[in-house]
């Protein structure tokens, strides 16, 4: 089993970022999906979750109308657009799925400074 993220890296405030993970080993299209992330000195905390059809999304206040997550079933992907990121946004961000959420990936370094 494993989730594999990518994508992170450097972004302006107000910029742009899509992230991605990659799943493999398990059933990936019956069971939802999630992004987290955690920033220096903080706890993990959800950023957004998608159902397992990719019909139902929720997000957390802190990004909500500025990300948004997918999925794509067929290539067992997931992602994560990021727009009009913000400094307190710069994280580690983690992709996280499974039955009760039981796989992680390694996680990706998202730092938005200008």
């Amino acid at each position: 089993v494993q989730l594999v993220e990518s994508g992170g890296g450097l972004v302006q405030p107000g910029g742009s970022l899509k992230l991605s993970c990659a799943a493999s080993g398990f059933a990936f299209s019956r069971y939802g999906a999630m992004w987290h992330r955690q920033a220096p000195g903080k706890e993990r905390e959800l950023v957004a979750r998608i159902s397992s059809s990719g019909g139902s999304t929720t997000y957390a206040d802190s990004v909500k109308g500025r990300f948004t997550i997918s999925r794509d079933n067929a290539k067992n992907m997931v992602y994560l657009q990021m727009n009009s990121p913000k400094p307190e946004d710069t994280a580690v961000y983690y992709c996280n799925a499974g039955a009760q959420g039981a796989y992680w990936g390694q996680g990706t370094q998202v730092t938005v400074s200008s």
